[in-house]
């Protein structure tokens, strides 16, 4: 039998691999806590750790993992830009699950800006107080709209399903382009410059943080909407503060933020706020932030369940890792 120790795990989490384990000969051990250098120590006696997108993999996390004779981490989740892969380079097998449910993700980014256009959060909040009133809560038709989708991966490709679907006019970046029915690819000035909506689905990489920036945001049409499903360093977040004050963005939508690590995923609700910036954001009436949560139905949790668990049990009978990581 081998042990697995998994960090950073939710009761959700815990029901959905529980269900899973039963095929293999796997015995689980779930932490709360997240996977850092101080925690990793927890995973003694374990043949794996796995680990999801908030858990910090650096050079000492790594190499206390290896120390502990540790030589597989299974990521439960398609990023890995919180890993050091200097550190595991030769040492430690890197799997991950690059496709759990690309719907879930492109129809919590449209169901943002749906509540972002039409006000719906707004419109909530007055009914329970009884304010019937209709003032301020004018949005548009998204039906011929033109929305700008960044990065057509896997999501990416599920959101301009949802668009078309809609009747939008659909323009698309991304360096490595799919050509489709429907869909323009052309440069990031033009697309921010044509786009009314603009949905954000690329990976976190040294060429996209901060794609969207100060100087991003001066290209961008007035009172654009903006959502954020992927990564929250895509977004460089003071400048998108400033866009927001400047009323150069309309509105925001984030399931991720640049700082997310010490405060998604937990109730802080009796805590002081000690980011100002996402403070100040949450405060705003026109932004609207959920805690990472785009991912979070049930299809998405099952298969990243079956997913992770076959990936560590092809390692460790031997057989192909279709989902390791390369590390060049």
């Amino acid at each position: 039998m081998k042990t697995i120790s998994f960090f950073d795990t939710k009761p959700y989490d815990k029901y959905f691999f529980d269900k899973q384990k039963g095929q293999y000969d796997f015995e689980i051990n779930y932490f709360e806590e997240k996977l850092n250098r101080r925690t990793a120590r927890m995973a003694e006696g374990s043949d794996a750790v796995v680990a999801f997108v908030n858990d910090t993999l650096d050079a000492p996390t790594l190499n206390k993992i290896y120390e502990l004779g540790i030589r597989v981490v299974g990521m439960r989740c398609a990023g890995y830009n919180n890993i050091d892969f200097s550190a595991a380079k030769d040492r430690i097998r890197i799997l991950r699950v690059p496709a759990y449910s690309p719907y879930a993700v492109a129809e919590h980014a449209m169901g943002m800006a749906l509540m972002l256009n039409r006000k719906l959060h707004r419109a909530y909040n007055r009914t329970r107080e009884y304010n019937f009133s209709l003032n301020g809560l004018t949005g548009f038709d998204f039906h011929g709209k033109t929305i700008g989708v960044v990065g057509t991966g896997k999501i990416g490709q599920a959101f301009i399903d949802v668009c078309l679907g809609f009747g939008m006019k659909v323009l698309a970046y991304d360096p490595y382009p799919v050509p489709r029915e429907g869909v323009t690819y052309v440069d990031m000035d033009t697309l921010c410059k044509d786009s009314s909506v603009i949905s954000l689905h690329c990976p976190l990489t040294k060429e996209t943080k901060h794609i969207i920036n100060s100087d991003t945001i001066s290209k961008m049409r007035d009172g654009v909407i903006l959502i954020n499903t992927s990564r929250g360093a895509l977004i460089d977040s003071e400048a998108l503060l400033e866009g927001i004050k400047a009323h150069k963005i309309g509105a925001a939508g984030l399931d991720v933020y640049e700082e997310e690590t010490d405060f998604f995923y937990e109730d802080r609700s009796d805590r002081i706020m000690e980011d100002d910036i996402l403070a100040r954001l949450i405060s705003m009436p026109n932004v609207v932030v959920t805690s990472h949560q785009a991912f979070l139905t049930a299809e998405a949790l099952g298969n990243i369940a079956e997913v992770t668990l076959k990936n560590l049990n092809d390692y460790f009978t031997g057989k192909e890792l279709v989902n390791e990581v390369k590390i060049q």
